[in-house]
């Protein structure tokens, strides 16, 4: 049944959808750029307003049966009525669920694009070749969702593994389905260097930062540092004669961002400042959640990256996330990408906060 609270929340959209479309249709310009904001409105409405027209006319439905089965003079069609009646409830459960997560589950900044940190922890060269396997494990998370994935710094080791990397992933509802990504994740396995055949542990912290627009967050420029220097390599070495990477400091918070990966001073610039936009907005954000935190249980975790959320066992072939005590049996799945359900878990989990 629907709930009054979705029921008046339908009716809003519905009016605002149908608002919207008169809008444009008596529009006298036909030029774009004047009505790109009417028409990103539009689009945005449109697919939850599509779902919204489907549940009212499964409940119609539903409602023009059960008004059958209550008629005495229709009762040769009473069992067929009652078939119909329990696939409709089916089909109305399915959706009252997507609606109540897409209305009422939300998080500001859910359909944000964001900027992910994967550092090497404890463990030396293992958690090294771990952050890599992380990173592709993410990027081929954002194939599978069509997302576009950007390298904005990196620094690896020569064996293939990763130190520190920061990369931009840009698609729709990006922020969305990797916010419960941020802490510690651990891995239980035999490195191939390893002779006796003996089990390591060795983590890698991620932290998953929100992409604010510029109107959200405002750097003073007065409050950096800039410094230019030298891109360097494995090992350290300067691989560039002109110096091209950007360091920047924000003085009030000492937040750092550094770029050198790409071969321009301006574009490194850019994207040391658009990391460092993400830090003080993630920052903030922060500061909100822990002061609302206080009132009550955060059983998802405070994703705190000092948190050890998951765990990747490799001789056992499981990841188990410590949050929801969910257990995903196919490891090699979930490193290439596969890990919805582990996602899934951790949604429910807050929903039942």
């Amino acid at each position: 049944m629907m709930s009054n609270k979705l029921e008046k929340k339908i009716t809003e959209i519905l009016s605002e959808f149908k608002s919207v479309e008169n809008q444009i249709s008596n529009s006298n310009s036909s030029n774009y750029e004047e009505n790109k904001t009417i028409y990103a409105k539009y689009s945005e409405l449109k697919k939850i307003a599509d779902i919204c027209e489907s549940y009212n006319e499964l409940n119609k439905q539903l409602k023009e049966l059960k008004s059958v089965i209550k008629d005495p003079g229709s009762k040769d069609i009473h069992e067929l009525a009652s078939e119909e009646i329990n696939t409709l409830n089916t089909q109305i459960n399915i959706i009252n669920t997507e609606l109540e997560d897409k209305l009422f589950n939300t998080d500001e900044d859910d359909q944000s694009n964001v900027i992910m940190e994967i550092r090497a922890g404890t463990g030396g060269e293992e958690a090294s070749l771990f952050a890599q396997d992380l990173y592709r494990m993410y990027t081929r998370y954002a194939q599978r969702n069509g997302w576009k994935s950007n390298i904005l710094n990196s620094n690896t080791t020569g064996l293939g593994g990763i130190k520190e990397i920061v990369f931009e992933l840009i698609g729709e509802n990006v922020y969305k389905s990797l916010k419960y990504e941020s802490g510690v994740h651990r891995v239980q396995r035999i490195p191939s260097t390893e002779s006796s055949g003996r089990i390591h542990t060795s983590a890698a912290t991620v932290a998953v930062l929100p992409l604010p627009d510029e109107v959200n967050i405002e750097v003073n420029p007065n409050d950096l540092e800039i410094d230019v220097f030298h891109a360097s390599g494995n090992g350290g070495q300067n691989v560039q004669k002109v110096a091209t990477a950007i360091r920047i400091t924000h003085i009030p918070t000492g937040i750092i961002s550094v770029c050198q990966d790409e071969r321009s001073q301006l574009k490194n610039k850019e994207k040391a400042l658009s990391v460092l936009q993400a830090r003080i907005y993630d920052m903030e954000k922060r500061k909100k959640e822990e002061e609302r935190a206080k009132d009550r249980k955060q059983q998802v975790g405070s994703g705190d990256r000092s948190e050890r959320i998951r765990t990747y066992n490799f001789p056992q072939k499981r990841v188990t996330d410590h949050r929801s005590k969910f257990t995903h049996h196919e490891i090699d799945k979930v490193l290439d990408g596969e890990f919805n359900s582990i996602i899934e878990s951790l949604v429910v989990l807050n929903a039942n906060e």
